[in-house]
């Protein structure tokens, strides 16, 4: 179903992101909180919002498959493959990230990245041009929110710009399967 998507909604968030700052978002799975991917004192600011430990690493979200290579050593091929036919939001976990603030990336070198399939999301993926850092819009251990009213005030309270498009719409509040993919090709996912 296609929502239209305010300019101006689009323009705000674009504000935010490129002065360091923390959205709140819709996107293809749950609410997230987001930020530029690249920056590392915006990457901080999540990790202290969600009260998260650092060995955690997130998630970005590209808006096409033609990015990866950008923000990513070696791609196997059968990547492109299930991007291309998953049915559901899929997050691959690929080893070698680059171009991507340090503490974004997890300890063993790898950063899990999903191709978005979302109005907004797409939209404001193209014109920031950068990465954004996908987490659940929650503090670390409690449930992740299923619909934008589930979203406690301390965390609407927190971030500097909070997205209007799809504060009414009602998710599944289903996170992404995670699948863990080696250069070699061989995957396995950590969370179906």
């Amino acid at each position: 179903m296609s929502q239209f998507v305010d300019r101006n909604d689009i323009n705000q968030a674009l504000e935010v992101l490129k002065n360091g700052g923390l959205i709140l978002y819709p996107t293809d799975t749950i609410w997230g909180i987001g930020c530029d991917a690249t920056n590392p004192e915006a990457v901080e600011k999540v990790f202290q919002l969600k009260g998260r430990a650092k060995e955690k690493s997130l998630i970005i979200l590209l808006h096409n498959d033609n990015q990866l290579a950008s923000y990513v050593t070696e791609i196997p091929e059968v990547a492109y493959q299930l991007i291309e036919y998953t049915e559901k939001p899929l997050t691959i976990v690929y080893s070698g990230a680059k171009n991507l603030a340090p503490n974004v990336i997890a300890e063993d070198g790898s950063i899990g990245i999903r191709i978005v399939n979302h109005d907004f999301c797409q939209q404001l993926l193209q014109r920031f041009r950068k990465p954004l850092v996908s987490t659940s819009a929650n503090i670390s251990g409690e449930d992740s929110p299923k619909c934008f009213d589930d979203i406690s005030e301390e965390i609407k309270n927190q971030v500097d710009y909070v997205v209007q498009f799809g504060q009414h719409t009602k998710s599944d509040g289903k996170s992404s399967s995670v699948m863990k993919l080696d250069s070699s090709g061989k995957f396995e996912f950590l969370r179906k």
